[in-house]
């Protein structure tokens, strides 16, 4: 059995966690599928990517609101396809390429599950290695989620892992979900084309985000998509390329494809990890500390497979502090996840930090709430912008920021001044009143925002 000081799991963030600092140390990468993550391959960058030409798409579609004569002929789907992953696959093979020829680092490409503390042992195409460490970081990370109508069908379906290397864009789309994954994929195909619907199981998209935020999303879309909210899929039937899903209100959806973004499971369930004696949450998650740790002696965890909110800069975080506690063991790191931004890159893009004004009735706390509209301010003038607005949430009397959301251009972007104020704890009114703020570029409803709060 070959031994290693330190053997991580997942070449998503995990592989992060390795710097020059370990080139000291006998190191091991077990990767199943692919370098660089979800993130890299299927996830945040190429979505992105395809969102961005979608936006892009729609912009020509709307050209006549600013005067200018437009017409959009196509996307080209295989074109945009290809430019996406021909850079990001090179991308990911370079990652690859990078730690085999390290020099103090071996990959194992293959799956590792526990077979005791400290123990691995990896399926490789020539058979199964045993290999044992010294130290352990689990960074398996999460896959798709799906019903169980779905697999029990036995027809074929689209994942976020798969659909964005389809050949073509669908006539027909079926989007099974509501949530942001749902949202941005649906904005992508719907315009390279496809017709779409979403069926989602509860009454509005984007539920988790704040309720102006979900209502507003919610009735924008219904325009473009064909929305069955309040609905569950019940079976799927029909053949390939021809679907036919029934809902529980017995009403049906024809489509030619599938997507299902139903939300994610952690791999835990995959590693065995009984064995180690690494407790999980209810829905999976490992069990870590503040610091990471497992409850195993030596294993740390980070990324999806452990967090709680399963976003790619958190697991970045997560990877700094694991790298840290690694080789500090006595002056430990820790991840702070509770002010965490979030966007989702719809039309009109979704930007959210903090608390919701719903989980602030919910938990019985005090707040002032102070909002302004993208038409109020020159810049949106300028955009013709008649849907964006920005709501910030305080707390009474210290005017300290309890949350901020935005909907509409750039609201990703706009979001950072109230991020780093939340962080740096600067109140609403000194973020007001003491920096200058651009006229007339849209930050001008950041402000706008904060002044009403009337603190």
């Amino acid at each position: 059995m070959r031994h290693h000081d330190l053997v991580v799991i997942g070449a998503g963030s995990g592989n992060a966690v390795i710097d020059e600092s370990f080139a000291g140390l006998d190191v091991a990468v077990v990767e199943e599928k692919w370098f660089g993550g979800t993130c890299l391959n299927a996830g945040c960058i190429p979505s992105k990517m395809l969102a961005y030409a979608a936006h892009v798409a729609e912009t020509v579609r709307g050209a006549g609101t600013y005067d200018v004569d437009a017409e959009l002929r196509a996307v080209r789907w295989r074109e945009l396809r290809d430019r996406v992953f021909g850079r990001l696959d090179a991308d990911r093979e370079e990652g690859r390429r990078g730690r085999v020829e390290s020099g103090f680092v071996t990959v194992y490409e293959g799956r590792a599950h526990f077979t005791g503390p400290g123990q691995l042992r990896i399926g490789l195409p020539d058979g199964a290695l045993d290999i044992s460490a010294e130290q352990i970081v689990v960074a398996a990370g999460g896959r798709p989620l799906v019903p169980a109508p779905v697999a029990a069908s036995g027809l074929p379906y689209e994942t976020s892992d798969t659909v964005m290397r389809v050949d073509a864009p669908p006539r027909r789309l079926a989007v099974l979900g509501g949530g942001y994954i749902a949202a941005e994929l649906a904005e992508v195909f719907a315009a390279a084309g496809s017709s779409v619907v979403i069926v989602e199981k509860e009454d509005r998209l984007l539920g988790p985000q704040d309720e102006t935020v979900a209502e507003r999303f919610t009735e924008l879309v219904r325009s473009r998509y064909d929305l069955r909210l309040g609905r569950e899929v019940t079976t799927v039937g029909g053949r390939p390329g021809a679907l036919r899903l029934t809902l529980d209100d017995g009403s049906t959806v024809e489509a030619d494809m599938l997507l299902v973004a139903a939300g994610r499971v952690p791999n835990s369930d995959r590693l065995n990890l009984e064995a180690a004696g690494i407790r999980t949450h209810d829905d999976g998650r490992i069990v870590v500390d503040a610091h990471q740790r497992t409850t195993a002696d030596g294993v740390f965890a980070l990324g999806d497979i452990c967090t709680p909110v399963q976003l790619k800069h958190v697991a970045n975080r997560e990877a700094e502090v694991v790298s840290h506690n690694l080789r500090h063991p006595h002056d430990l790191a820790s991840a702070d996840h509770g002010n965490v931004p979030a966007a989702v890159f719809t039309r009109p893009q979704i930007a959210s930090v903090g608390a919701t004004e719903q989980d602030c009735r919910d938990r019985g706390v005090d707040y002032l709430a102070g909002t302004a509209r993208y038409a109020d301010v020159a810049y949106g003038w300028a955009m013709e912008d008649a849907t964006g607005f920005c709501k910030v949430l305080a707390e009474p009397g210290t005017g300290r920021l309890l949350g901020a959301h935005l909907m509409g251009p750039q609201a990703p972007t706009l979001i950072q001044p109230l991020v780093l104020a939340m962080a740096l704890g600067t109140d609403a009114s000194t973020l007001a009143r003491a920096p200058y703020w651009i006229h007339p570029a849209l930050t001008e409803v950041v402000e706008n925002a904060l002044l009403d709060l009337g603190l």
